[in-house]
């Protein structure tokens, strides 16, 4: 529990936000002229021409708050705005309470893509792994984390009622980037199925030129056939259960072997599926030795069980299959992420709990990982995430954070 939790439990007053609480903030100048564009959006209702907060203001205040540890709430946030020098340097207005919350309605995040689509450009490849240089597609980790957050009163009244539980689940469908070490795509929507199924929304988000790396909740055989004909390939755990005929049996290599791969075969998938739903394309089964355990219960969810045996479907008919054991193991690297995105970037605590205010949080928090990249050259750690808070917060100087940079690039050298 942190010393703010502490305090608010104890009855305290949490301290104001203060101008020397805010150091640093400088860096974030530079990413103004990128978001100028977005200054008009949201203004087609203000008919009476009074609006002061406007859409590349309340950017910045977020990254802010992403950036500032003392700047924890969207209250914090508020206070910050008053202050002389955030206002200098952010070239943001004061804003008041109800203009913050409203501009998680009025804003479109959307547009907020185009900008981490020009970032990521400028990113440099952090380096892939000697032994995936065969790989010729972008390695695209894909996964979900769930956000949960207590609604309005009237929608948790009713969630009450019909559900026996008034929290609703967000969940972050998200597309992450090995080589460059950040997300490319987030996309928000509430939790279940149908068109918020994440193997429909995925089916949605396909490109061409990518190496998709997905667990076994993506398994879906019609999701492999629009990702083969995108001209990308995938990789996926499929269920402990599936029904295959093997038409190939590979010999295995040392390294293979060595890998823990017991079986790598050309096979036929969904053989008691209907036609039209079964693969379109040769598919390869590689499958990996691990240790079974059963299903687990973790904070009253249901963990996944598995026998023994990671089966891995992939229509890379040429790379060893040891390559394809390690593009999945890769897959954690998004768990990891997802793990920095919450506890870190501190977005388990929402400013907003409607669905574009969280996308509007998101597509920042991504911005801030693809800051941290550019300024650093190398993938955001909590070590350079915590220095560039200590310099923000006035903790440790410009010279010291350069410093610290300098080293991660001797680093790497």
């Amino acid at each position: 529990m942190s010393l703010w939790q502490k305090l608010s439990m104890a009855g305290k007053k949490r301290p104001k936000v203060r101008s020397r609480d805010v150091e640093g903030i400088r860096y974030l100048q530079r990413l103004r002229p990128l978001l100028e564009r977005l200054h008009d959006v949201g203004c087609e209702r203000d008919r009476a021409g009074n609006r002061q907060l406007f859409f590349d203001d309340y950017c910045m205040l977020v990254l802010l708050y992403l950036f500032s540890p003392l700047v924890s709430s969207l209250r914090a946030v508020q206070q910050a705005s008053e202050l002389q020098k955030v206002q200098r340097k952010l070239k943001c207005p004061r804003a008041s309470l109800g203009s913050l919350s409203e501009s998680a309605d009025v804003f479109d995040a959307n547009r907020l893509q185009e900008i981490i689509q020009e970032l990521g450009a400028e990113l440099q490849l952090l380096g892939r792994d000697a032994r995936l240089q065969e790989v010729q597609h972008a390695l695209t980790l894909v996964d979900g984390t769930l956000i949960t957050v207590l609604p309005r009163m009237m929608e948790a009244s009713f969630l009450y009622a019909e559900k026996g539980k008034g929290l609703v689940r967000w969940r972050l469908h998200t597309h992450f980037e090995v080589d460059r070490y950040v997300p490319t795509r987030v996309d928000v929507t509430r939790d279940g199925g149908g068109e918020r199924d994440e193997r429909t929304v995925m089916e949605r988000q396909i490109e061409s030129d990518h190496c998709y790396v997905m667990d076994k909740g993506y398994a879906k055989f019609t999701l492999f056939n629009r990702i083969h004909g995108a001209d990308s390939s995938y990789v996926c755990r499929v269920r402990d259960n599936s029904q295959y005929r093997v038409l190939e049996r590979r010999p295995l290599s040392e390294e293979a072997v060595a890998a823990d791969i017991i079986e790598d075969a050309v096979v036929e998938l969904g053989v008691h599926s209907k036609p039209e739903a079964r693969p379109d394309h040769p598919m390869r089964l590689v499958t990996i030795q691990a240790e079974p355990h059963e299903k687990r219960r973790w904070k009253g969810k249901t963990g996944t069980a598995c026998d023994g045996y990671l089966r891995l479907a992939t229509d890379m008919l040429d790379a060893p299959a040891e390559v394809i054991a390690l593009i999945y193991r890769y897959r954690w690297t998004i768990e990891i992420f997802f793990r920095f995105f919450k506890h870190v970037l501190g977005c388990r605590h929402l400013l907003s709990h409607e669905q574009n205010g969280i996308e509007i949080q998101t597509y920042c928090a991504i911005i801030a990982c693809m800051l941290i990249s550019l300024w650093t050259g190398r993938k955001p750690t909590l070590r350079t995430y915590e220095m560039i808070c200590y310099y923000f917060i006035g903790l440790a100087s410009e010279a010291e954070l350069l410093a610290h940079i300098d080293r991660l690039k001797k680093h790497d050298q």
